[in-house]
């Protein structure tokens, strides 16, 4: 062949090998140089002969033969987006001999992809071996996957163990008995070269399980969760879509029982907000799932637009307003959001995106991303501490699921880790009903049916707020809700748009992009694909601006992005289907057709709600941080960065937010902090710039973001220090089918883009 020079010498060595003394092995061997159409079984026949273990963790690879050394040891401990590469190509990497074993060695970081990952996943359940560590191999056993047999819409698939020659038996049955019970850590978090190397995933990208995933388990894993051997189980493909949407459950409800309150909304009011951003949370998610960057992400109202909203809300124009407060302020946001997410289309559609990921890196994203969830600690605690005797269990109750239940498993599914938020808030919920019927918060002469500002007698005026937040029986959405509504364009009325708010939401829609290419590159990791290419994140932002145009234009009171729980939820669950996240999605539709269901989540107590914000907004500071792991940590340069961007982020802020109103009884406390965009210490003339510079330097997301991009950007250091993005080239996409179909648009929909390049693959 003509390519097939590589594979020959390799071929002789490995008859040379047989023949000749230990000590006479050669050192090096000339590495497999595949050709774009080359037999793929050529390739794990190359392995064999030479006793190659593959290392593939889903990331591109190029050649080190031009690095010094001193290089390419820094390489190999701190270059964790791209391992030991050459951004100037050449030659595959070459492979060291093992003189006493007889084949390669295991090298960490150096990787040889497989053509398609669809041949791989036909070798893989086609009964042929896969090539792997002995880690892989135990990481399967882990994911329930390795050993036994699927059957997918009615075809039997086997799966043959691939057992490790020296390891011996206890230890797989060791690793296969964790699954049930796994107290204290996750065997599957190991370390791989300096960077935790993601998960294996039960259900893939372009997985199509059908309705229903049929798993028969073989005797012995059976008989490790207790159960009959040979069972079939019957998983249906919704319930891997609803679980995403339920281990999300608190970024897509929670939002409105803050906002609409704020805004002097009824409880019907707050049904209908609640509705309607499920619709446009589903449509959002279908849209990018076949337009964006076709990740599996669910789209959703982001922390990102609830500081912006706060700081509008609390504007010194709707204080003191009484009638129609809600519809005014609702309004005001519509307009506001469809300004901001048309500068967010066009930043897409234009290519410009392309540009700034070149500036958009690690250091920048975990400061952002931890100071929108650390924001909104003077609201959490504050909010949930009015009612302790529930707000406490359900802090406890949360953290108890998700960290020391985490490890047990039910059929091989996690459940108190993946569905912690949804299981604590229905067993704190009961809990707040039974106090409530039982008389816990009934005061003498006091009747929680009456407003706040109508009550008289000064006992009940003390008793108010606490009926309010704890009783589970003061909201009356489920009365006035009906059965069937469907939310539609301009609900609320004409959209009002003021310069001040509109350049407020650009901001924010810059910060939005920022979280969502963090979750992006996480998010592909953690699937075990390929990083996006610069075009496809372009076309993802693209259309998240479309989809913050939908909800703008249907009065979710919030812009639509990509939630940063997405990276949490894929590693929980380990589902990475686009069709199952797509089915969660037309439920979630299905769902806000149904006013009654938008009426029970409205009922939720408020200090139920804002003690499970406490614990969403902690996990978002975590996930935000998280994304360090892909720099140098230990770095004086980017330990400085970070720690500048997060003080000086809520230093400066802190110093606009002193400027408070005149009388601090108009506002809750909790809310003074958003209040600087009207009393801010910026007088240059024009009220409307004032309160644009004053609100948008009193929101810490947005001085943190500004101080890292500029630190970030300036401050010197190579690529490995800063972590650089290392997005994917569509000329590698195009070598790669597999990869291709990972992100390439439908056919029909591809060839009407044709003519923009820059978002292509």
């Amino acid at each position: 062949m003509e390519n097939g020079s590589g594979s020959e010498t390799l071929g002789k060595a490995g008859m040379a090998k047989g023949n000749e003394k230990l000590d006479s092995v050669p050192s090096k061997i000339e590495p497999f140089v595949p050709r774009t159409d080359h037999n793929p079984r050529e390739l794990k026949s190359w392995a064999k002969r030479t006793g190659f273990i593959s290392n593939f963790s889903g990331e591109t690879t190029a050649s080190i033969s031009d690095i010094d050394r001193n290089e390419r040891m820094d390489s190999h401990r701190f270059d964790l987006e791209k391992g030991p590469t050459d951004q100037r190509g050449g030659a595959s990497p070459k492979i060291e001999i093992d003189p006493f074993l007889g084949r390669a060695k295991n090298i960490t970081g150096i990787e040889i992809e497989p053509v398609s990952r669809a041949e791989n996943h036909r070798r893989r359940f086609g009964g042929e071996p896969v090539l792997g560590t002995k880690d892989d191999e135990s990481k399967g056993n882990l994911n329930g996957k390795r050993n036994g047999n699927v059957i997918l819409n009615g075809n039997r698939r086997d799966i043959p163990a691939v057992n490790p020659a020296a390891e011996p038996q206890k230890d797989d049955i060791n690793a296969e008995r964790e699954v049930e019970i796994d107290m204290f850590s996750d065997k599957e978090e190991t370390n791989y070269g300096g960077w935790r190397r993601p998960s294996g995933v039960n259900c893939g990208l372009r997985d199509n399980p059908g309705l229903v995933l049929l798993v028969i388990l073989d005797k012995e894993r059976a008989s490790n969760f207790g159960i009959l051997s040979h069972t079939t189980l019957i998983v249906p493909i919704f319930y891997y879509g609803l679980q995403h949407y339920l281990s999300l459950a608190g970024s897509l409800i929670f939002t409105p029982l803050i906002i609409v309150p704020a805004m002097g909304g009824t409880d019907k009011d707050t049904a209908t907000v609640i509705s309607t951003m499920l619709l446009v949370s589903g449509v959002a998610t279908i849209l990018h799932s076949y337009f964006g960057t076709r990740l599996p992400l669910v789209q959703g109202s982001s922390f990102v637009y609830l500081a912006p909203a706060l700081v509008i809300i609390n504007s010194r124009e709707y204080r003191n307003l009484t009638e129609h407060k809600f519809r005014h302020i609702m309004r005001e946001l519509q307009g506001a959001i469809i300004i901001g997410s048309i500068f967010q289309a066009i930043l897409g559609f234009s290519g410009l995106m392309s540009l700034l990921l070149r500036l958009i890196n690690p250091v920048v994203v975990a400061p952002t991303v931890a100071a929108v969830g650390l924001a909104f600690f003077s609201y959490g605690f504050p909010q949930a501490g009015s009612c302790v005797e529930i707000s406490i269990p359900q802090i406890l109750l949360v953290l108890i699921f998700t960290l020391y239940l985490r490890g047990i498993s039910i059929f091989g599914q996690r459940l108190f880790r993946i569905y912690a938020v949804p299981l604590s808030v229905i067993i704190i919920w009961a809990y707040a009903f039974f106090l409530t019927a039982g008389g816990a918060y009934n005061f003498k002469g006091c009747s929680p049916d009456i407003p706040s500002s109508n009550i008289l007698l000064d006992g009940c005026r003390k008793h108010a707020y606490t009926m309010k937040h704890c009783r589970t029986d003061v909201s009356n959405a489920w009365t006035m809700a009906s059965w069937v509504r469907v939310p539609y364009p301009l609900q609320w009325g004409i959209p009002i748009f003021h310069l001040r708010t509109s350049f407020i939401m650009i901001v924010v829609s810059l910060v939005a992009s920022v979280d969502s290419i963090g979750t992006y590159h996480s998010a592909s990791l953690r699937a075990n694909l390929k990083p996006p290419t610069p075009g496809v994140v372009s076309r993802g932002i693209a259309l998240e601006g479309f989809c913050s145009l939908l909800a703008g234009l249907l009065g979710s009171g919030s812009g639509s992005t990509t939630l940063t729980e997405n990276v949490h939820t894929i590693d929980i669950t380990k589902v990475a289907s686009r069709r199952a996240v797509e089915i969660g999605a037309v439920f979630l539709i299905f769902f806000s057709f149904t006013g009654k269901v938008g009426a029970i989540l409205a009922s939720i107590p408020l200090a139920l709600a804002a003690s499970i914000l406490c614990f969403m907004w902690a996990l978002t500071v975590a996930l935000g941080l998280s994304t360090l792991q892909y720099s140098q940590t230990a770095s004086f340069r980017n330990i400085t960065i970070v720690g500048v961007s997060l003080f000086l982020g809520f230093s400066i802020p802190a110093y606009f937010q002193q400027y408070q109103p005149l009388s601090t009884l108009m506002l809750p406390s909790y809310f003074l902090p958003f209040s600087a965009a009207s009393d801010g210490p910026i007088h240059s003339g024009s009220k409307q710039l004032d309160f644009a510079l004053n609100g948008l330097l009193s929101m810490n997301m947005v001085v943190t973001l500004i101080v890292a991009f500029v630190l970030d950007n300036t401050v010197p250091g190579n690529r490995q220090e800063r972590g650089v993005y290392i997005w994917s080239r569509a000329e590698d996409l195009s070598a790669d089918p597999s990869s291709l179909a990972d992100y390439s648009l439908p056919k029909k929909v591809s060839n009407f883009f044709g003519w923009a390049k820059c978002l292509g693959p």
